[in-house]
Formats: structure tokens, sequence, C-alpha cells
């Protein structure tokens, strides 16, 4: 038997297939299937941020059984799996993922359609049940400290006023634009409660045309 026939029969037999009987592949889709679920209600509960994606919250679901899919089908043959990476490794997403913990999110379905493909079932499970935990946890726990944008416009005669108010308050300078006739200020504040009377005593200074409080998120101001 020369080395070619070698290959044939072990590399490039396709009857590895049926090592993937119908039952392991409804096992692993099912499980794919609540995970992914479960993956989706723990988005929803624990979301912060300002504007909530029902499709980007779905795309968990798809994502962790197309995982399932991909993992069954690489298993079975090493000439498929290299093709997959290779059909994979030219794909490019394009949309910008603003926040971290989606990233979290992605790379959790990942993980579990991943285990689930793998027919690690308790590792899937156990594994998410954990991770959904920990996410709602700390999704819950009261933030004690908020940071704000505090935006100041005025003009030079406010300068010496406004300078002795900021500095009673916990703020840092984020930018500051001087334009023909009127100054504006942008100033980091972090408050542990929701007393903003410093706005209107601010508000108040001669001046002062303008101000603004909005909450900072680190990316945007919602």
């Amino acid at each position: 038997m020369g080395f070619q026939d070698v290959i044939k029969q072990s590399v490039l037999k396709l009857e590895a297939f049926r090592t993937i009987s119908y039952l392991d592949m409804v096992l692993g889709l099912a499980f794919s299937f609540l995970i992914g679920m479960f993956i989706y209600w723990i988005y929803r509960k624990s979301f912060r941020g300002v504007v909530y994606s029902y499709n980007y919250n779905v795309s968990f679901v798809l994502m962790t059984m197309i995982t399932t899919l991909v993992i069954m089908t690489i298993s079975t043959n090493i000439v498929l799996s290299l093709g997959m990476v290779g059909a994979l490794s030219i794909v490019r997403f394009r949309t910008a993922v603003k926040d971290p913990l989606d990233i979290v999110f992605m790379f959790w379905a990942l993980s579990a359609g991943i285990a689930c493909g793998a027919k690690v079932y308790p590792l899937a499970v156990g594994g998410s049940l954990i991770i959904g935990l920990v996410l709602l946890y700390m999704s819950k726990r009261k933030v004690r400290e908020q940071v704000f944008l505090l935006i100041i416009r005025h003009t030079e005669d406010a300068a010496n006023e406004l300078r002795g108010e900021l500095a009673k308050l916990k703020t840092k300078l984020k930018s500051k634009t001087v334009r023909k006739g009127f100054t504006e200020l942008t100033v980091e504040i972090s408050l542990r409660d929701d007393n903003t009377s410093f706005v209107q005593k601010i508000s108040e200074i001669t001046g002062v045309n303008d101000v603004s409080l909005v909450n900072y998120t680190g990316d945007y101001a919602q």
C-alpha cells in the first residue's frame, strides 16, 4: 500500500461523518439552543446601556447553535477542519462593538457552542450557569460613584469665580475650547448621590451662558 493510499483511507475518508449520530446532532443543537436562550435572558436582564438591540441579543442564540454545527463538522474530518479554518479566516466583521461587555457575551456564546459541539454538555451547562450568576450579581450591584461630564460655556468675566466653584468639586479637566467671545469647558466629575445643586450655583455666575450635566460611560454620553 502506497503513501497516497494511506492518505486516501485515513485523511480523505468521508465515511467519518457516520461517527455523528442523529441523537448526537439533536442533543448538541438542543443544548446549544437552551444555553443560547439563557445567554439571551441574561443579556436582557443585565443590560445597562443606552439602546437595547433585540437583533444583537438574538444573534447570541444563533451564534451558539452555529458554533456547535461548526465544531461537529470539523471534528469528523481533518480535511474539512483545515478547509473550515481557511474559509472562516476570510470573514470580516465590520460592526463596531462599543461596549466591552458585549464582547464578553460573544465569547460566552462561542465557548458554549464549542463545548456543545464537543459533547461536553456538563461543562457547557455548568459553566454557563456560573457565568450567568456572576453577570447578574455584577449588574445588580449599586455603583457608589457615577461619572458625569459637566459642560460649561462662559465668558472671560466668569473665569475667576468659576474656577473657585470648580475647586470645591472633585473634577478633572477633559477639554477646553476657546473661541471668540466665550470659552467652553468640559470637566469630569464623580458624584456619590443625586445632589446636583452645584449646577444651579454655577449657572447663576455672571458670565456663564450655559451649563450641562450628562452621564458619562467612557465612550459616549447617555
